[in-house]
């Protein structure tokens, strides 16, 4: 077990984008901008949120509570790639790593279910419009966000465990941060019972929550088509349009990254498939849910118009 021992030691280099030194300096320019945006727009919206009581709604609770995660999410592991980019550090410790992972692993679970409340809420909303009140009460959603954070951290701990307990070889680890499958293909022995299990646990949290927001959509899908007006369908159409593009890039991605065997899993493609989900995805959510929301609209112009009127 001495490779173990040498690797909790001495840590690991993260290799990053250093293959690709010529395109650094411009990956380090349009990170640093999405980044900036990120903070924004994730910022701006749990202000909104916050500010104006129109915005106090079970949607816009779920919808806070996501952007808090966006800003977590980014902060774990978009300022590392940054000096990664920079080249003025690339080690990280082993105890580093295993805190990032479990951040990581546990930010992202979190999310896996608080999509499953937000699909809930746009079923209630859509399908039984007359009830949504008595359904989506302030202490179910509170339920529901206490269960997504508790959900999301049991499975990261359990998936942090079982990749503590594999012996490692070898320093280099070929991504920007410490990702699950990069660390399992460093495994020195076979390890074939423990990937079951962290594949079981990445089931638990990825593949089920998606079945259950694919069931409340089906749900939702029937009743949209039962409304005769189009302009009842635009509307409610429109409720969940966001969310589903969101679901489909979380889910997707994610999909992507942890279900996949991990011989087949390609390094430098999952470099820029996790370029996506932590740049790009935490981004893109301000902008998806605003763009064509009024009540986030109608919010932001209040604020400014209050700040310009103390002046």
């Amino acid at each position: 077990m001495d490779y173990l021992n040498t690797s909790s030691q001495e840590g690991f280099i993260l290799v990053g984008f250093s293959d690709w030194p010529h395109i650094e300096p411009i990956f380090f320019a349009f990170i640093s901008i999405f980044y900036s945006l990120t903070l924004f727009g994730n910022t701006v919206i749990i202000i909104l949120s916050q500010l104006d009581l129109c915005l106090h709604t079970p949607m816009y609770y779920f919808l806070c509570h996501l952007s808090f995660l966006d800003l977590c999410y980014t902060a774990s592991t978009v300022p590392q790639l940054l000096v990664n980019l920079s080249g003025l550090d690339r080690t990280i410790s082993f105890g580093r790593c295993v805190a990032q992972l479990c951040i990581v692993l546990s930010l992202g679970g979190i999310e896996c279910v608080l999509l499953v409340a937000m699909a809930v809420d746009r079923y209630a909303a859509v399908c039984r419009p007359p009830h949504y009140t008595t359904i989506i009460h302030p202490v179910l959603c509170r339920a529901l966000v206490v269960f997504s954070w508790v959900g999301g951290l049991v499975n990261s701990l359990i998936q942090t465990s079982l990749v503590m307990t594999m012996p490692l070889c070898g320093h280099k680890l070929n991504h920007f941060f410490c990702e699950l499958p990069v660390l399992l293909k460093m495994a020195c022995e076979d390890t074939g019972g423990t990937e079951v299990n962290l594949f079981v646990a990445r089931v638990i949290i990825l593949v089920c929550p998606l079945l259950l927001i694919l069931g409340s959509y089906a749900h939702i899908a029937k009743a949209v088509l039962n409304i005769r007006s189009m302009a009842g369908r635009r509307k409610a159409f429109g409720t969940c349009a966001s969310h589903l593009i969101v679901v489909a890039m979380f889910y997707g991605s994610g999909i992507y990254t942890y279900l996949q065997p991990v011989h087949r899993y390609s390094d430098s493609e999952g470099k820029f498939v996790a370029l996506f989900y932590t740049v790009i995805t935490p981004m893109l959510n301000p902008l998806i849910y605003t763009l064509r929301n009024k009540d986030v609209k109608g919010a932001l112009w209040k604020v400014l118009g209050r700040g310009t009127d103390s002046r």
